[in-house]
């Protein structure tokens, strides 16, 4: 039994409770119990006690869609990359770099992206892969890694068109192993879902290919409506709009993650209301990719489920709620705006987007929830209660004020120090691994 106690506890539960000095109980990975830290130390006598130092005590990040294959894309330079379009980008960057992944180099990025997580307080992870150098056994490394780590995760294998009818067969029949596989796990801590690239990398016969292996109702983890160019490519091919052609292809639903979703328009958005599709907001990489901002305000107003991402950009989550408070300020040229709309995209309805897929509640601190829990080192200048903690949050703590983070009731990280993994050594060995993939993509 763990108690995690002597600091401001923000739960996200449906009455927002605050306790000024809380604790939390932990048994097994279970939630069990939580009240103030005296309260909590004279009922659970023996408990280890876990000091949050005064900081903030609330429940772990989650981030519903991430690129672990894009973390050896960091400081790389590629020859003769020049991009003018988004469309360059991702043939001129993202795919080379797929197309040379083996898959140690598809470990490593697991490994270093998973610890920043866990660094970061990111408790849960949606992650969206790609390795066409290398696809059988990859979600499988990305899997190991992240039970070897102790970090909750969904897994999925982009699936495409763009290197051939074989390897998109490869990339379902990735899929559906890691899907079944994940099935059997009684932990709770893995989930499989169909990965899709986007609709312009998709004929029709590969998306029915992918339906008829679909081994049960696992979803779908779709980019859409991500550039202008992938709206026109359905135009032209099918004369309907991008998500109208999901919808006739039976892909959208209540398990289906359609990311992006820039350029829709209002009858769409009906429709991704209609279907109880989940949509994830991706700021940052937006902007860094230059092809437009997301009309989130408009989603909130009819009522969509959309969480945020980070696209792989970073895997801090408390930075992407910064930047989306701020985007959808610029682009609609008025300061009153996102204040409510970003604190329900990244706390209540991730964990919404979280809670389609795993058994007990995540993202929430109340009895019979899953212990995913982080601490983070903040002393206010100004008071700090229930009404105004989200200010306090976006202006007064990024990833790296997390001190502790909790999963399924292991303490992971403690201190600031990995306590499940030698992340020097990790780190060392990605240096090395990822130099040698740097050197085959400019070879």
């Amino acid at each position: 039994m763990i108690l995690i106690g002597n600091g401001k506890l923000l739960t996200r539960d449906a009455d927002n409770t605050f306790i000024e000095d809380g604790c939390v109980c932990i048994d097994a990975n279970i939630i069990v119990d939580l009240g103030s830290t005296q309260q909590m130390k004279k009922k659970y006598e023996g408990a280890e006690f876990v000091d949050a130092k005064n900081g903030l005590i609330m429940p772990g990040m989650i981030n519903t869609h991430h690129h672990i294959y894009s973390a050896f894309a960091r400081g790389l330079s590629i020859n003769g990359y020049n991009p003018k379009s988004f469309g360059d980008i991702l043939s001129g960057m993202w795919w080379k770099i797929d197309r040379s992944l083996t898959l140690e180099d598809t470990k490593y990025s697991a490994y270093s992206t998973y610890i920043d997580c866990i660094r970061n307080g990111v408790t849960t992870v949606f992650d969206h892969h790609a390795s066409y150098g290398s696809i059988e056994g990859s979600l499988f490394q990305i899997s190991d890694a992240a039970k070897e780590l102790g970090i909750r995760t969904s897994l999925c294998y982009e699936v495409s068109d763009r290197d051939g009818q074989e390897k998109m067969r490869q990339a379902v029949s990735e899929n559906v192993q890691f899907m079944k596989a994940a099935k059997k796990d009684s932990s709770d801590m893995q989930k499989g879902m169909m990965g899709l690239h986007a609709s312009f990398t998709l004929s029709n016969k590969t998306l029915e290919y992918c339906a008829q292996n679909m081994p049960y109702d696992a979803g779908y983890h779709v980019h859409t409506a991500e550039g202008i160019d992938d709206v026109y490519d359905s135009l032209k091919k099918y004369n309907k709009r991008l998500v109208n052609h999901l919808f006739d292809l039976d892909i959208l639903g209540s398990k289906t993650i359609a990311v992006h979703c820039i350029h829709i328009n209002p009858a769409e958005i009906d429709l991704l209301k209609e279907t109880d599709t989940m949509v994830v907001h991706n700021p940052e990489s937006n902007m860094g990719n230059a092809v437009g901002c997301t009309p989130v305000l408009e989603f909130a107003r009819k009522g969509l489920t959309v969480g945020l991402g980070t696209d792989g950009y970073t895997s801090d989550m408390f930075e992407s709620m910064k930047v989306a408070n701020i985007l959808h300020k610029h682009h609609n040229c008025d300061p009153t705006v996102a204040w409510a709309e970003v604190p329900l995209m990244i706390f209540d309805n991730n964990a919404k987007i979280a809670n389609r897929f795993f058994e007990k509640p995540v993202g929430v601190i109340k009895k019979g929830a899953y212990a995913d829990i982080i601490v983070a080192e903040y002393d206010p200048l100004t008071p700090l209660n229930a009404d105004n903690a989200n200010s306090h949050i976006l202006f007064g703590i990024n990833g790296r004020c997390v001190t502790t983070t909790v999963i399924n009731g292991k303490v992971l990280m403690k201190d600031r120090k990995i306590m499940v993994a030698d992340s020097e050594k990790i780190m060392a060995k990605s240096r090395e691994v990822s130099n040698k993939l740097w050197n085959k993509i400019n070879s």
